[in-house]
């Protein structure tokens, strides 16, 4: 290092105390390194420790420790943007979100974005607010105009129950594919070989996971893989209402059910309650997701858990985590996490009947419950 660097650094500080940042410019590195350096993380070369140890000595510095508590106390203002068509998904995760929030010291900027229209916009707006994170549920989680809008901006996001989450950002997610298989075997296990599926939304990549897995075990279990059983879906109640129609209207109805998440699947118990069938008598019902919903309809709702509450808790940690280690000049790079699902059975779900099952009323027509 040149004197006269170190004169026009030391002229800078104009008698203030030395920074992170000045020791970083006469070492020609950057503070990240420098914290490396000085916390004794990450894999730094040799001559670079040297640099570092020796503008340190000629800069006489020393870290502020007070300043370093204060940034790990400092509030951290975090983002939610959300567009999600099920209240008791929306309700569970609010309720994580903001428990966590205020055990972390967590200010929460709440946003409500249309899926699909102006997106990026209304994602910059919310940035505006200066934040330190953004935290992304389904199905903006699969936005790419939403997730490069953040990039853009800099600054440190989790996306939720993505089914494939890019690795530039952190992700908590459940294994979908793996969940849906699970529950599919289990259908087939009680007896059922002709299992409906209703899709979720085809701009959520956890739809597709779901809609894998169920093919997976029909494929290995050797059960009817027929088309015609698979129906789209919105995620919505009132698209479940539509799906169950069409899958009870079949002339070789499914003697089960399974839909990708609970509100569709207890639009499916209401339709076949309206036909006169029984469930689980003529007809098995599953859903996935495990919210309120599935214990507040009778029968009450055999499903897949995912601790959705529990997910948007380990966002605000992993989000508060990377904040922390970027205030101090850490790396701080994006983690993936993936927690358990389970099986959770109730009344929904029983063995195919021996007896013949029962007859549809000859007058019910299928009927549309379009908007």
């Amino acid at each position: 290092m040149t004197k006269s660097k170190l004169d026009a650094i030391r002229e800078a500080m104009e008698g203030g105390k030395p920074t992170m940042v000045d020791v970083a410019k006469l070492a020609g590195v950057s503070a990240m390194t420098v914290s490396r350096v000085m916390n004794g993380k990450g894999l730094v070369r040799e001559s670079t420790r040297r640099k570092v140890a020796e503008a340190v000595a000629a800069l006489n510095y020393t870290p502020n420790q007070e300043a370093r508590n204060l940034a790990g106390s400092k509030p951290i203002r975090v983002g939610f943007l959300y567009s999600n068509p099920s209240a008791a998904y929306l309700s569970e995760f609010l309720v994580g979100l903001l428990t966590q929030s205020g055990l972390n010291n967590v200010q929460l900027f709440v946003e409500k974005c249309e899926a699909g229209t102006q997106e990026a916009e209304q994602t910059q707006r919310l940035i505006e607010n200066g934040l330190d994170g953004i935290i992304l549920p389904p199905p903006l989680c699969d936005s790419v105009s939403v997730l490069r809008c953040i990039n853009d901006a800099g600054i440190p996001a989790v996306v939720v129950a993505c089914g494939l989450p890019d690795a530039q950002v952190g992700a908590v997610s459940i294994d979908d594919y793996d969940a849906a298989y699970r529950m599919t075997r289990h259908l087939i296990t009680l007896g059922h070989q002709r299992i409906g599926f209703i899709l979720g939304h085809p701009n959520q990549t956890a739809s597709a996971r779901r809609l894998a897995g169920y093919r997976a075990a029909i494929a290995e279990k050797g059960a009817d893989a027929g088309e015609e059983l698979v129906v789209p879906g919105m995620f919505t109640y009132r698209s479940g209402l539509d799906a169950a129609e069409t899958l009870l209207s079949l002339a070789e109805r499914p003697t089960a059910i399974f839909a990708s998440n609970d509100d569709m699947a207890a639009a499916t118990v209401a339709v076949a309650h309206r036909l006169g069938l029984d469930v689980p008598g003529d007809l098995t019902v599953t859903g996935f997701d495990d919210t309120a919903l599935a214990t507040t309809i009778w029968p009450e709702l055999t499903t897949v858990r995912q601790p959705i509450a529990g997910m948007a808790r380990e966002a605000v940690q992993s989000l508060v985590r990377r904040v922390r280690a970027l205030r101090e000049g850490e790396d701080a790079a994006p983690e993936q996490i993936t927690m358990d699902s389970e099986l959770v059975r109730r009344q929904s779900d029983a063995a195919p009947r021996t007896r013949p099952p029962a007859r549809l009323p000859q007058a019910a027509a299928k009927r549309s419950y379009a908007s």
